[in-house]
């Protein structure tokens, strides 16, 4: 089962307050596939990862990628279905629903954190 985390700004604002950890093969494998949507708060952090794909997939969404040390590298918004991204030097994607980066104003040198929590 996959772990559940929030996941925050180092300053403080909460970025995703219920967020799966998808850091094993089957759950980086599975990935947000067949859900037909992602609610408002809810993310995936997918852990390896330099890049992702949206094959296969029903709704658009926003792509974070992510350094060693959770610094956000870029964003790639409005992700539609059938795409793919990747990014040097990312070691993780956190993905959220399409539009939610910009409203919780997550841009490239932000660094995020983990914690335990979330579902």
């Amino acid at each position: 089962m996959a772990k559940a985390v929030t996941i925050a700004n180092l300053d403080g604002p909460v970025v995703c307050e219920r967020c799966v950890l998808a850091d094993s093969p089957l759950t980086r494998m599975r990935g947000l596939l067949g859900r037909k949507q992602l609610d408002e708060g809810h993310g995936i952090l997918i852990r390896p990862a330099p890049a992702i794909h949206t094959w296969f997939m029903r709704f658009a969404i926003d792509a974070i990628f992510l350094d060693p040390q959770l610094n956000v590298l870029s964003v790639r918004p409005h992700m539609r279905p059938w795409r793919m991204a990747g990014q040097r030097g990312a070691r993780a994607v956190l993905e959220l629903p399409a539009g939610e980066a910009e409203r919780r104003g997550i841009q490239p040198g932000n660094r995020l954190e983990v914690s335990l929590g979330g579902l």
